[in-house]
């Protein structure tokens, strides 16, 4: 608690007045602020105060107005106690009225025994402390509200992309399932859509571990299994494991290693996973062609560093970025940034392992570099009910797919040529513009977080087109909350579907061909 909250403003009727019993409460031990006028006692009242003395004709004389006012501006717990010094003999009723009428008002006879005046001011403090007491208990309660809603918050995000990053990979499988239906043996349409299968299945894998993975660290349930290890050789494995999802964005891994083992003692499938979730982070948010340094030495300690070009941490979110289910710049063309998990699991790892873990950058958009540092060691097939096919072929259709997720784009188009359709794919926002100029389609489906052009811009540039009247706008998307769909439909769209979409709800929209 500040000293100024329980001094003393003290106005006396005269200066020996101010002067006299300013000693007396410093004598007592107490904090006292000789005020010279009204004026001066109802500025200092903001910079905090316990008590208030005042005499009587300052308290219903021409400057009362001001005293009432900066008793009534307090906060609203606040109730300052104020011992008003009244004349020798009877106080008229009416004077009485005015004085009750500031507040907290103890009426104080002059003149005044020195044990009187003492404890009428300690009795004073004393209500004042009970006042703090409220003070803090209301602004406890005001944070603990604040940090429940601050949660909720956190759990709904987290709840949404959950369901964005359970849908993406669940899209291109189902696509892929009616594609084995319809192959007819064909080898290899089934080895392309079983790799791509694959891929998905291993994301939705590694999605449930990480879950489960923070769970058991919350819990105190993972257990290392250590060993001596070599850290170059952890490098290469986890660059090894991120290394599709960093050539995916044709990044620049650039390796330095100090040419000797660096040992330490450690789980190595844990470390490999620390160190593998960095790179992908690193991958994940940097633009594309981006370079990405991984960077082993030796400081006393076992150091690894990854250093990223890409989008950079907002210095007030560096406290904050290993935090459960947060992340940074989450948007649309950064709407495969993961659960916000990964580097939880990375600090909380490397602490299991005695190491620390922290993150540095100069700002958005001048890169990140992650510092893990450890201790040297001392010398030394399932069966399901299948996916329905699509529906029966209807009239071919000219069908634009824009979707920067390979997998996902590349199994639809897959599966609507095989219904007979003429099927264009475009990568990005551009892209699919300059393939609608060629294609003319009929029917457009558009993913919602591409780079550089969202969804949403898209279809507006489409619209604008001669021929973009005429086109069903259909928008196939990881988001599926009615704001969503609400924004879809005031961007021009004519549906709106979440992934895995419907197969035959889609066939049956493309069949239409009409909005």
């Amino acid at each position: 608690m500040p000293e100024t909250d329980e001094r003393v403003l003290f106005l006396g009727p005269t200066r020996k007045d101010a002067a006299a019993g300013t000693a007396l409460i410093a004598g007592a031990g107490l904090r006292c602020h000789a005020c010279a006028s009204l004026d001066e006692l109802c500025r200092e009242i903001p910079n905090g105060v316990g008590a208030v003395i005042v005499p009587e004709e300052a308290a219903v004389g021409p400057g009362a107005a001001v005293l009432g006012a900066a008793i009534r501006d307090q906060p609203p717990w606040s109730n300052l106690p104020v011992l008003v010094l009244t004349a020798a003999g009877p106080t008229p009723t009416a004077r009485v009225k005015a004085l009750i009428e500031l507040g907290d008002v103890t009426l104080l006879k002059r003149p005044l025994e020195a044990t009187e005046f003492l404890n009428a001011v300690r009795a004073a403090l004393r209500d004042r402390r009970r006042q703090y007491q409220v003070r803090e208990y209301v602004a406890g309660q005001a944070r603990l509200a604040e940090e429940l809603r601050e949660a909720d918050r956190r759990k709904d995000e987290f709840l949404a992309m959950l369901a964005h990053e359970l849908r993406n990979p669940l899209a291109p499988i189902r696509n892929g399932l009616a594609i084995l239906q319809m192959a007819d043996g064909g080898r290899d349409v089934v080895r392309r859509t079983h790799g791509m299968m694959s891929r998905q299945v291993d994301h939705l894998g590694r999605l449930v571990d990480d879950l489960l993975d923070v769970s058991r660290i919350t819990r105190g349930k993972v257990e290392l299994r250590k060993e001596a290890v070599d850290l170059n050789a952890v490098l290469a494995r986890a660059a090894e494991a991120a290394r599709p999802t960093i050539e995916a964005r044709r990044h620049r891994l650039i390796v330095t290693q100090p040419g000797r083992p660096v040992m330490v003692s450690a789980d190595p499938t844990r470390l490999a996973q620390v160190v593998g979730n960095l790179l992908t982070n690193a991958a994940k948010y940097s633009d594309e062609g981006g370079r990405i340094d991984l960077t082993l030495e030796e400081d006393g300690e076992a150091v690894v560093r990854v250093r990223d070009t890409g989008l950079g941490i907002p210095a007030d979110m560096l406290p904050r970025v290993f935090d459960l289910f947060t992340q940074v710049g989450r948007t649309l063309d950064r709407s495969d940034g993961g659960l916000g998990i990964g580097l939880t699991l990375v600090k909380s790892l490397v602490e299991l392992h005695g190491g620390t873990a922290s993150a540095a950058s100069g700002g958005p958009g001048k890169g990140s570099e992650f510092t893990v540092r450890l201790p040297k060691l001392a010398g030394a097939e399932g069966s399901g009910k299948a996916e329905p096919a699509v529906a029966a072929r209807g009239t071919p259709r000219r069908v634009l797919i824009v979707d920067d997720n390979p997998d996902a784009g590349d199994s639809l188009g897959t599966l609507l040529e095989m219904a007979g359709h003429t099927v264009r794919i475009a990568r990005s926002g551009p892209q699919g513009l300059d393939a609608a100029a060629r294609l003319r389609p009929e029917v457009a489906v558009l993913d919602l977080g591409l780079p550089g052009m969202n969804g949403y811009e898209l279809a507006g540039r489409l619209r604008a087109e001669p021929f973009g009247r005429d086109v069903t706008l259909v928008a196939l998307t990881g988001y599926g909350q009615e704001e969503d769909r609400r924004r879809t439909r005031e961007a021009g769209f004519d549906h709106h579907l979440t992934k895995p979409a419907d197969l035959a709800a889609l066939t049956a929209i493309i069949r239409n061909g009409s909005h």
